[in-house]
């Protein structure tokens, strides 16, 4: 029965969006490769998911976990890839260390081109990417400077793979989120309402509901996430850059 399910590779999956994923897909009948770098984290979502998935505990911003999750891909029949992995680095970009940025880079970008790479190489019609992006692709949010360009590339990224890939009938997705309730991600402070904030289920629902349609290489996650973006797209540049400026004391 393992071997007949559509299996499903989750980066990322160890919490917070990537988690949600994975058990969503588990419940709907994926067999379940979840990826993440807390082998903790991953054997007590094993733990829940029940037998029959399979975890890698791999670090995607060095070298070496991305050639472990690589070859994962390389042995093992993939019908979707759920690019989720990320992360993000607070402050002026001047004063964060380099190596955070980069690491940070490294994950949102090289890892997620990396493992789309391998993936469409090999994927056939009826198969999935869908990669994790985020509603600041489309609002540079000053002290996330990088991040937010590095959500701008996956979201360029994955509607560009959309285009070549449809004819071959193979899915491509670019998945923007706004504010998630995540223990990595700020939610409940005083200046953020709580009406703009999602869960990880929430965001996921809205992902594979759109998966399934098959209809758009983007999607933006709630009607309230989808007009921030669309109020985005239309305010001048310097106004929404003041807007989204954190306070200096």
């Amino acid at each position: 029965m393992t071997e007949r399910r559509r299996t499903a590779l989750v980066t990322g999956a160890g919490a917070g969006i990537g988690r949600a994923f994975a058990r969503r897909l588990a419940a709907d009948g994926h067999r379940v490769i979840a990826v993440a770098r807390g082998a903790d984290r991953l054997r007590s979502l094993m733990d829940e998911l029940g037998p029959g998935h399979a975890y890698v505990a791999a670090d995607l911003t060095i070298a070496d976990g991305r050639r472990k999750t690589v070859d994962v891909l390389a042995r093992e029949r993939v019908h979707l890839l759920v690019n989720n992995a990320g992360t993000a680095v607070t402050g002026p970009f001047a004063t964060v260390p380099l190596a955070a940025t980069l690491s940070m880079t490294e994950l949102n970008c090289d890892a997620l081109v990396t493992l789309a790479h391998h993936f469409l190489a090999r994927a056939e019609p009826g198969d999935a990417l869908l990669n994790v992006s985020s509603t600041l692709a489309f609002a540079p949010k000053p002290d996330l400077a990088v991040y937010s360009a590095t959500k701008a590339f996956v979201t360029s990224f994955s509607e560009a793979l959309w285009y070549e890939h449809k004819d071959r009938g193979v899915h491509v997705m670019g998945l923007c989120p706004g504010m998630t309730a995540t223990a990595s991600q700020p939610h409940n402070g005083p200046d953020i309402p709580a009406g703009l904030v999602q869960t990880p289920e929430q965001v996921v629902t809205a992902a594979l509901t759109a998966l399934r349609r098959r209809s758009r290489p983007t999607v933006v996650s709630g009607w309230k996430n989808a007009l921030f973006v669309t109020a985005a797209r239309l305010l001048p540049r310097r106004v929404l850059l003041g807007m989204l400026a954190p306070a200096r004391s």
